[in-house]
């Protein structure tokens, strides 16, 4: 059982202005990793996701560093990533999970991991979480300043200039966005932080929807990737007066299609627990333009897409993936 819960981030659509929370904005770059929290105990080092798994099985080399580096008392709140060839690798920390003790080591050689550190919930043995981000952040920073990789502190800026310039710039090496929190606020378990993540809009395939053709619930998108139409991802769930825009401009499959009836849950999901078969209601494919985050795992986007509009004056043969989206 974790001893806290995490706090949490609520998406907004621009950047905040710095007098737009309490005590003023603090600006973080959002890191594509795995939320964890680490607590350091004389009896060890435990390493929690914000969904209270241990997360120290599978990410054993951070524990002999964080024992190390971090005094005992303390509760670090912060981001498990991984550096590749200049850009973050989430599939690299997803290969981790539910590997055997063997496995990971053998994954940990090959992609080792790093520990953003973002937030302290208590030092040495005291709770702090009721003092305002501008008093743990001092903390935080106190604490960093014997920092050796794998560790290290998550640069935080009162700028709004510097702000956009890392939402812009840090795009490339695979930083989703920013986080934003009040220098005023103390720490809760709740979405009083906010979040801005970098889209882009892009043309895709529909060849599917979930729910019936007359008014889709969502959308299934596909790209040409390997010489083939892939199912890259799903959209929100549409609303009844886009649902029913949209039924009319599906139309049944004509000839063979290529994707099958049903497909795995994870396909469209990577995160989800059901076994159950999706099943697909198959369409005539249709380019439709869509807004995406920047996650990308390789072969499929991680976070579902939102619909803009239909371009029924675009073949659906000369849609190509964006160069950024294809498979190293």
């Amino acid at each position: 059982m974790a001893p806290y819960d995490l706090a949490m981030a609520k998406a907004v659509e621009r950047i905040p202005a710095p007098d737009s929370l309490p005590g003023g904005a603090l600006y973080e770059v959002k890191w594509d990793g795995f939320r964890a929290a680490a607590q350091i105990a004389a009896a060890g080092v435990a390493l929690w996701s914000r969904q209270g798994k241990d997360l120290g099985r599978w990410f054993p080399d951070l524990l002999g560093p964080l024992a190390e580096q971090v005094p005992l008392g303390c509760v670090v709140d912060g981001e498990i990533i991984v550096w590749r060839q200049g850009r973050l690798d989430f599939d690299a920390l997803q290969d981790r999970l539910g590997a055997g003790p063997v496995r990971v080591t053998a994954l940990a050689a090959a992609a080792p991991v790093s520990f953003v550190a973002f937030d302290l919930l208590t030092v040495m043995g005291q709770d702090v979480r009721s003092r305002p981000l501008r008093e743990r952040r001092a903390l935080l920073e106190q604490l960093a300043e014997g920092f050796e990789p794998p560790l290290q502190l998550s640069p935080a800026t009162t700028e709004l200039e510097q702000a956009e310039a890392w939402f812009q710039d840090f795009a490339a090496a695979g930083i989703e966005g920013l986080v934003v929190k009040g220098l005023g606020q103390p720490y809760k378990a709740d979405r009083s932080w906010l979040k801005v993540k970098r889209r882009r809009e892009l043309d895709v395939v529909c060849a599917g929807v979930i729910g019936p053709r007359e008014r889709p619930k969502s959308l299934v998108i596909g790209l040409p990737i390997g010489g083939r139409l892939r199912i890259v991802g799903r959209s929100s769930q549409l609303g009844p007066a886009v649902a029913a825009r949209l039924g009319p401009l599906l139309h049944a499959p004509e000839g063979e299609h290529p994707w099958p009836h049903t497909i795995a849950p994870r396909i469209l999901d990577r995160f989800t627990e059901d076994i159950d078969p999706v099943i697909l209601t198959l369409v005539e494919p249709l380019v439709v333009e869509i807004s995406a985050d920047v996650a990308w795992s390789g072969n499929a986007f991680r976070h579902s897409v939102r619909f803009l509009r239909v371009r029924p004056e675009l073949d659906p043969e000369e849609v190509v993936t964006p160069e950024s989206l294809r498979v190293q």
